[in-house]
């Protein structure tokens, strides 16, 4: 059976850790707007050429409201996850709505401010590579850097205690679960989840601080021109999860990227003002960065040739879109000059990844400070001994083993 004539299973497994399922180069030749059957068992449509996937993202035909009772549910747990929730409806969805939203919590992800974070991240960056220094090699890269660093400077920023981030974690995974928790325990995490931070909200109100949600707070409610209660609270849930997690596996991802052939590591070393456009190529080769964007379809559209009938629910998968050679030349090769780099990790249009500065100023500095510290760092096993994360929502890796 021809790939134009399959229903795949969605997402697509791939036997390596770093490398892309073989099927993407397939879809994107013959096959670009392609039915596949989800984990609840609902069928949705993956798009995975770069024009696509970047003109549906931009266009705003194509909505977030996944909790539409034709919308394909993503998971069989569905109530739960973080796209399709009563929580995802709560932040607006579109027009000038979203964009106030944007503009309220966008002014604490300027360049701007974060360069001027770089300092304090390198900092603990800097103390945690010692941590693990201390105990010896070989170590878990994920574990001693890669996840503790972006929890540290995204609490930080909510002005919530770094202590309580194992809690985030697992309630963060719950958020993004495809098949990994069963429904009753998600409802539990997600019921602690918004509890904590009900209670995290009271406390700034009596004593606020120099962080988001205490500005957030001060802003007064809609009738101020500031946000709900309730949005406030979901914003500051939406960023603990997606400030760390996604960031946390990139960390993990990009290295070993980097370490499986040791040369782009050496060549880092010899000319560290690549560290740039490295962090954006491991980005666009990202071929492990999960679910990809769903989209919901309000009116019947055409993509690429093919009517969709409304009720359609698209899932855009920027990391096929990313190898794909009508954008890129060499599409498959990681090149660490490459420049420019329009790459759609972070998405495209009035939806594109509000802390996408956040992410490359968090990625640069770890890259940075483990060159300048742990110059001989290395994988302490084959690459094809890495696994990938399953059942969630995110890409990464379950560890990244280094020695140096």
């Amino acid at each position: 059976m021809s790939i134009n004539e399959q229903v795949l299973s969605y997402p697509i497994p791939s036997d390596a850790a770093l490398d892309p399922p073989g099927e993407w180069a397939e879809l994107r030749g013959k096959c670009p707007v392609a039915h596949v059957k989800l984990p609840s068992g609902d069928q949705a449509t993956l798009l995975t050429r770069y024009d696509d996937v970047k003109e549906v993202l931009a266009d705003p035909r194509f909505t977030r409201l996944l909790n539409a009772p034709d919308a394909a549910r993503l998971s069989a747990t569905d109530d739960g996850g973080l796209f399709n929730s009563e929580m995802a409806a709560i932040i607006p969805d579109g027009g000038e709505e979203h964009q106030h939203w944007r503009r309220l919590v966008g002014k604490w992800f300027t360049a701007k401010r974060m360069n001027a974070l770089r300092p304090q991240m390198a900092r603990i960056a800097e103390g945690l590579i010692d941590g693990m220094v201390e105990r010896g090699a070989p170590g878990d890269l994920r574990a001693g850097l890669g996840f503790p660093l972006p929890v540290y400077v995204i609490c930080d920023m909510l002005g919530v205690p770094a202590e309580d981030r194992d809690q985030f974690s697992y309630w963060s995974d719950t958020l993004l679960n495809l098949t990994r928790y069963g429904k009753d325990e998600i409802e539990a995490a997600q019921a602690e989840f918004f509890q904590y931070m009900s209670d995290h909200l009271a406390a700034k109100r009596t004593e606020p601080g120099d962080d988001l949600l205490s500005e957030l707070i001060a802003a007064g409610g809609p009738e101020d021109g500031g946000l709900a209660e309730i949005q406030i609270l979901v914003t500051g849930m939406a960023l603990l999860v997606a400030g760390h997690e996604t960031t946390a596996n990139m960390i993990g991802k990009m290295v070993s990227m980097l370490l499986a052939d040791r040369t782009r590591w050496e060549r880092l070393l010899a000319e560290p003002a690549l560290i740039r456009s490295t962090v954006e190529e491991t980005l666009r080769l990202d071929a492990n960065s999960g679910f990809g964007l769903p989209r919901y379809l309000k009116e019947e559209t055409e993509v690429s040739g093919t009517v969709l009938p409304k009720g359609t629910t698209v899932i855009c998968s920027m990391a096929a879109a990313n190898r794909d050679e009508s954008a890129f030349e060499a599409a498959d090769q990681m090149d660490l000059t490459r420049s420019p780099n329009p790459h759609l990790a972070f998405g495209s249009g009035a939806h594109s990844c509000l802390g996408q500065a956040l992410a490359r100023t968090e990625l640069q500095v770890v890259l940075e400070v483990l060159l300048r510290k742990l110059p001989t760092l290395e994988l302490a096993v084959p690459v094809t001994e890495l696994e990938r994360v399953e059942g969630l929502a995110v890409g990464g890796l379950r560890t990244v083993p280094v020695r140096w």
